[in-house]
């Protein structure tokens, strides 16, 4: 009987971290459209939102990379914001694998 809701709860976990990852690519998406256009003011709410999702899950290069994202463009710095949404990218592709990773064992 415990094992049956270790296994439940451990599934129920997977699912809210696959919900979070979904939330963490979709806003990520968000940021990448507006950079390409250079639409500068419409980044800073879903560099938050990551920043605040990553760091629920503990994902804490994700969740500082997002708040370097966010002082950048407080500095309206191109291109050091360039270099921390390419810094974002690879962070939560690392973090990606990792947890497809970790599901596989």
């Amino acid at each position: 009987m415990i094992r049956l809701f270790a296994e439940r709860d451990t599934h129920e976990a997977e699912e809210i971290v696959c919900r979070m990852l979904e939330d963490i690519a979709m806003r990520l998406d968000m940021l990448q459209r507006a950079l390409a256009v250079h639409d500068f003011p419409a980044m800073n709410r879903p560099a938050l939102r990551i920043g605040v999702v990553a760091d629920q899950i503990g994902l804490t290069e994700v969740s500082i990379a997002a708040g370097h994202v966010c002082a950048c463009l407080a500095q309206q710095d191109g291109i050091a914001l360039d270099a921390t949404m390419a810094r974002l990218e690879r962070g939560f592709d690392m973090a990606v694998t990792e947890v497809w990773n970790f599901r596989d064992l």
